[in-house]
Order: structure tokens, then sequence, then C-alpha cells
């Protein structure tokens, strides 16, 4: 397996990362010396492609329907999925962080049109493959020396991102880390701030599943979720949303969900994804009562701005808690281009 970077969530590093790459951008006025902010300077990315994936939302589209309050959740759970980009072999020992998380790399890159082998990518999960580790911590309390070689190397954090990265040929620089319950927006700061970094698009993966065994008592999680999204640092006719970003102090209480479609997967350890994508899929439909279970507000609970550009369908922002005092605050546009990419 080719090696990976592994890190914790370098949060720091990706600050000073996101305001040195916003400060150089032409017309950025940089930031200010001799005065207190209590945010770093904004950055921009686009979204090129999402695709999401659990048991009773198999899917971008059903989970976007969903989280808009137009279709419900299905009743009878999928069958975990098959990612087709391994090997049958591949495909039948993979464990299910690895075949979530390949599910939706691919179905993002696909959606954005991108070359899966050229694309830097990011791997974030709270608690990697809790059913592999709890075997492993078993195995070797009672009989270590009948320890599987391949649970063994699918018990390392970068497991998925080493058969992603196998599986497409890519050479490119990939990163699995993990936050606790700020797993999603941690990753997606590393993800934006490469992005930004190196004006290329970057691959975001989150996914975790279900606790088991004895680790079940320490940790919560339950089902399997996982998501991904394809960023880029200029727009495309491939663009579902625009994305303003910042770091901001204070104010660090997550997001509430507003669809019983989203709170129906909150047990989850990557729930933290779930405010990001139910604003996504609502704003970007307008947010209007009449097609939305969650009625004409903008993705911070807010009423929309009805004096907002032509130009733009839908303009909000959302925060995701990284730390006790600090957040990774955005806010996105539609254009009515990208709506219409976001509801088709």
């Amino acid at each position: 397996m080719r090696p990976v970077k592994n890190e914790s969530a370098g949060i720091a590093q990706a600050a000073g990362v996101a305001q040195a790459a916003a400060s150089e951008r032409p017309g950025s006025e940089g930031p200010r010396s001799g005065t207190a902010s209590a945010s770093s300077p904004s950055a921009t990315f686009h979204v090129e492609g999402i695709a999401f994936w659990t048991p009773t939302l198999p899917g971008w589209a059903a989970a976007r329907a969903a989280f808009r309050g137009d279709a419900e959740p299905l009743a009878t759970p999928a069958k975990r999925p098959a990612p087709e980009i391994l090997a049958p072999a591949e495909r039948r020992r993979a464990p299910d962080t690895v075949a979530l998380a390949l599910e939706v790399a691919a179905a993002a890159v696909r959606e954005s049109g991108l070359d899966a082998a050229t694309l830097p990518s990011i791997f974030t999960s709270a608690h990697g493959d809790l059913a592999v580790n709890d075997y492993m911590c078993t195995t070797l309390a009672s009989q270590p020396t009948l320890i599987s070689p391949t649970k063994f190397h699918n018990s390392v954090h970068n497991a998925a991102a080493g058969y992603w990265t196998i599986a497409t040929g890519c050479r490119a620089a990939s990163t699995a880390l993990t936050a606790f319950d700020a797993s999603f927006g941690a990753g997606l700061l590393e993800a934006a701030s490469q992005c930004i970094a190196d004006a290329a698009p970057v691959l975001l993966v989150a996914f975790d599943v279900e606790a088991t065994g004895a680790l079940a008592s320490v940790t919560e999680s339950t089902g399997m979720l996982a998501c991904a999204l394809v960023l880029a640092p200029h727009p495309s006719d491939r663009t579902v949303a625009t994305l303003d970003w910042t770091l901001t102090r204070g104010g660090n209480a997550p997001p509430e969900l507003r669809s019983a479609a989203a709170r129906s997967l909150a047990g989850n350890a990557m729930a933290g994804a779930l405010p990001f994508l139910e604003a996504i899929a609502v704003a970007s439909h307008g947010g209007s009562p009449d097609d939305t279970a969650c009625g004409s507000e903008s993705l911070d609970g807010k009423a929309p701005d009805s004096e907002a550009p032509s130009a733009d369908r839908a303009a909000a922002s959302i925060s995701l808690p990284l730390t006790r005092s600090l957040a990774l605050a955005l806010t996105a546009r539609f254009t009515a281009h990208a709506a219409a990419q976001a509801t088709s």
C-alpha cells in the first residue's frame, strides 16, 4: 500500500494557510495590522460534485429530496454498497468503511467530471473502522497469534485512502485525519485550505460506521453514513454551489437539524456533516415553504434576503464547530445555473 500522510486535525496550520491564501488573492486587502479580529480573512471554493450514502438514503438524490421534505427514507434499508472500482476479490474483503468511502468518492468524482487519478484527497472519520478495531482488541486479548493479516491492514486509519489511491492509480497527496465530533468540519477545512493554497481541485471523503463490541460502551455511533465532495478553486459548468469560508471564534453550538430525515441519522459519528448537506439541499432548492420541510429560512435559520441579487438564487450561512472556541463559517451562494445543477 502506498504511504499516505496521516495527521490529526491540523486546524492551526490550515488556518494559517487559509489566511495567507486569502490575503494573496487579487484585490484582497490582506489582514490589517494592529487590529483584532474574531475571524480570519475569507476564501472561496466551489463544489463540483456531491455524493451521499446511508442504508435508508442510498444516494445524494434520495438524501437531497428527503432533507427537503419531498421524500421519505427507505423503509427497507439498502444493502452495503459494492464499489465497482474495486476488483471482485478486493470488494469482498473490504470492510464497511472502505466500501462506504469508495462508493461516495467515486460518485462525487464522477459528478465533477474530473479525473480521479489527479485529485489530492482528504479522508476523514471520527473513529475509523470500529468493527475491525474491536476484532483486533478482542483477538489480541484472547488469542493474539490468530490475528488476521487482512483485518490488520484494514485497521489503520488510512485504509480507505490506500484502497482509493490503488484502485484509481492516484499518485497525488492523500491525507487521513480525525477530530472526533468535529471530523467533518476539520476535513472540510483541510480540503478547502489545500484547494485554495494549491489552486487545484481536492476530493473530500467523510465516513463512519456503527460501534460494536466493547468499543460501543465507550463511543457512540449507529448505522453507516458517508459523503464526499469535490472542491475546486474555480467554478465550472458543473458547479453545484459556491462557498465563502472563514474561521471564527465563539458561538460554537452545533447547527440544529431541521428535517426528520437528517435527524434520523444523528446517531452516527459523522452526523456533523448533516447540517452542511441539509443546508445545501434546502438552499439550492430556494428554501420556500412550498418545496421544503424546513420553511423559508437560510442556512443559519434566518429568513432569506428578499433583496439579494437576482444572479443568486440563494445566499445563506452555516457554522461548523471545530473546537470549543473555533468554528468554520461558510456562506453558500447558488446562481440560477448552480441551483439547476443541484436540483437536477
